[in-house]
């Protein structure tokens, strides 16, 4: 069993030219443009590339952006010979996580994020909803003052330690930020277009079933870690309701990361735009390697600790 824990990006982590390097050196990640570019419609390359900002930042667009990404960085990867033996995503993360688990081919991943992001960026439009990430508290307190607020405002997003994104109504989620400044912890805005994984995005995640329910899911040819479970998933059998479903519940990323640790592995892989998973492994995990995969320079030093 390979020790590498290959984990996928989540949404906030897009930025205009990411993947260009990866696409320009390694002809997998040419191809992931390509499929994409056949499955999506629409040249997702230029937009990845060459922007504007507020093209790429669109729910829509922004997912299938970030999958790509990070299945670019997979392909960089796989042509260093890098192989691993589980596979976590951080939310949309998740979607590459089922590709590179061989779940979903390739095509398949990219006709799923499209559903998926198309349903939850019209859901995003007909609510008025936020995200925050708050730094500097345990998740118990965090969810304490979730509970007192007047309003619709809740844990979403169990990151780490002391980091736990809340997600609801703006207007709770401004009461609620107010209450964790006094605290003195750091509240930090996400870059995202309404409350997910919170039951405002209840309608994407019926949508999003239906539109999906033909989809063939395989099993895994390496452990799949869930979100939803914050554990291995092991049943298989009805991956449309849990994806459904996922939609609209916590993301237990804390719990994953330990549960992986406990499971022997040792080398955690962020691929896929910016470090931020890296970071969640940094501050929750001891006595484990951790690099991050998203150009040439970063590969390169992520080559250099594996094949240490």
């Amino acid at each position: 069993m390979s020790e590498n824990v290959f984990m996928f990006s989540g949404q906030g982590s897009q930025y205009v030219g990411m993947a260009k390097e990866l696409y320009d050196n390694f002809d997998g990640a040419k191809k992931v443009f390509s499929v994409a570019k056949e499955i999506l419609g629409y040249d997702l390359a230029k937009i990845v590339f060459e922007g504007p900002d507020t093209e790429l930042n669109k729910t829509a667009v922004s997912q299938p952006a970030i999958m790509a990404t990070s299945l670019c960085a997979l392909e960089a990867m796989k042509a260093n010979g890098i192989e691993c033996g589980a596979v976590a995503g951080h939310s949309l993360g998740e979607y590459a996580a089922m590709v590179c688990s061989g779940m979903l081919s390739m095509e398949d991943g990219f006709r799923v994020i499209k559903a998926r992001a198309e349903a939850m960026q019209k859901a995003a439009e007909s609510t008025n909803g936020a995200m925050c990430a708050i730094i500097g508290l345990p998740a118990g307190e965090v969810e304490k003052v979730c509970d007192e607020i007047d309003g619709y405002v809740v844990p979403v997003n169990y990151n780490s330690a002391v980091q736990t994104v809340i997600a609801g109504d703006t207007d709770a989620v401004d009461k609620a930020i107010e209450i964790f400044t006094e605290k003195k912890a750091r509240a930090m805005k996400l870059n995202v277009a309404s409350a997910f994984h919170s039951k405002l995005m209840q309608s994407a995640a019926d949508e999003f079933k239906e539109a999906i329910k033909d989809v063939e899911f395989k099993s895994p040819s390496v452990d799949f870690y869930s979100n939803v479970l914050g554990d291995k998933l092991t049943d298989f059998s009805d991956m449309t309701e849990l994806l459904a479903k996922h939609i609209v519940s916590p993301v237990k990323f804390t719990s994953e990361l330990e549960k992986m640790k406990s499971a022997g592995f040792d080398t955690f892989i962020e691929l896929g735009p910016n470090k931020v998973l890296t970071g969640l492994v940094r501050k929750t995990l001891t006595d484990v390697e951790f690099a991050n995969v998203e150009n040439m320079k970063t590969l390169e030093k992520a080559l250099e600790k594996i094949n240490a």
